[in-house]
């Protein structure tokens, strides 16, 4: 029944291509492009009592946070909506070859190496037995611009080995036990004599039977046969630092994959995806915005109320401003990663030209226009056509 009733609930899902209007070859820049358009015109602060807007935003970010991801988005182009969504198995990464493992390193000779007794990833002679630290892990997550610039928290949810809890990491069935190899008596290397020329040359390598460990498992664990390790869908609460950009990757220590007998765990990368903004854009750590201002705000002059990071504040616009002028509000950017230093925030003026005009508007530009023509030039303004003075 369960099963039935997550099936039905995916059914009614849009396809994630059709909200943001792409096709299924749309490259990323493409995919941020239509994402920015469709995220302004949602806005619920920019519709405030409509209130499909705010879910069809909300439509358009779900799908933006998959297909802005290029582990998510190959799982959905596989496996559709089930392969994003974490109730389904195939969501949360299957094993789709050696190389990921959903979003996270996996390492195959340790794996492989406990399960067979050392016969991957050990080196010669190295022993066994001895505690090994893990490998790392990797995720990612997808953040809005404002949860980058100024930091949070998120709690993440990705795939690492664990050790096994119906073992407890000895790989041995419950009520049953690793047993003193027969083959080498325990001590994990077996010794072979060749007769030479030079005499009888006499060598050790490791025990077959073993891998070298001096112990076998002869009921292994059915939960994790007998690796003593686990794949296990975990969640975390991780800060991810204020002023983090676009692609760049944070490490949590002691979040990786479970070490071998005993060993150190490895850490956890994770990495960062930021949605793109409807009214900001970053460069470095200077963020940059467009005010669009009237023809008479930008000739008289006014006092603007600007949206920033920090909330809004008052701008005294100076009067004669000409389209495309930028002014700075100091210290409004994004602090630095590694310090407390901030950047600015840059405002960008566009004029607003009206296009449709009353008679009688159109008669006072005109009168105005006739005004400025009937202004006669300053002394200063006088000048040949050389740029020099005009003698008097």
């Amino acid at each position: 029944m369960g099963h039935k009733a997550v099936e039905v609930i995916m059914a009614e899902k849009r396809d994630y291509y059709e909200i943001l209007g792409v096709s299924k070859t749309a490259t990323i820049e493409e995919i941020k492009k239509s994402y920015r358009t469709l995220a302004k015109k949602y806005h619920p602060d920019l519709n405030p009592t409509d209130k499909s807007a705010e879910a069809k935003f909300k439509e358009v970010n779900e799908a933006y946070e998959v297909l802005s991801d290029p582990d998510k988005k190959s799982k959905y182009d596989k496996f559709g909506h089930a392969g994003v969504d974490p109730n389904f198995a195939a969501g949360q990464g299957g094993f789709g070859g050696f190389g990921g493992m959903g979003g996270m390193e996996f390492d195959l000779g340790d794996l492989f190496g406990s399960f067979f007794g050392g016969g991957f990833g050990n080196t010669r002679g190295a022993n066994p037995n001895a505690p090994r630290r893990g490998s790392d892990s990797r995720t990612s997550v997808t953040l809005s611009f404002e949860e980058a610039a100024k930091g949070c928290s998120r709690n993440i949810q990705f795939n690492r080995i664990e050790v096994c809890s119906e073992c407890s990491g000895s790989g041995a069935q419950k009520g049953t036990s690793s047993q003193t190899c027969p083959e080498c008596n325990g001590k994990g290397q077996v010794s072979s004599q060749q007769r030479t020329p030079f005499g009888v040359i006499q060598t050790s390598r490791p025990c077959p039977r073993c891998g070298g460990k001096g112990s076998y498992t002869p009921s292994p664990c059915s939960k994790c046969s007998g690796s003593g390790r686990i794949r296990k869908n975990v969640s975390l609460e991780v800060n991810i630092p204020a002023g983090i950009d676009d692609g760049q990757m944070f490490s949590v220590r002691g979040q990786g994959n479970k070490g071998l007998n005993g060993g150190p765990p490895g850490d956890l990368g994770v990495g960062v995806n930021i949605k793109p903004h409807p009214f900001y854009e970053r460069d470095g750590y200077n963020v940059w915005c467009e005010m669009t201002v009237s023809f008479s705000q930008a000739a008289l002059g006014d006092e603007l109320r600007v949206p920033t990071l920090d909330g809004v504040v008052k701008y005294t616009l100076p009067a004669g401003t000409q389209p495309g002028d930028v002014f700075k509000l100091k210290g409004r950017g994004i602090q630095n990663v590694n310090s407390r230093a901030k950047g600015d925030q840059l405002i960008k003026i566009v004029v607003d030209v009206p296009k449709n005009l009353t008679q009688a508007q159109k008669d006072l530009l005109i009168q105005f226009n006739n005004s400025l023509c009937a202004v006669p030039p300053k002394e200063d303004d006088k000048k040949d056509f050389f740029g020099r003075k005009k003698k008097k």
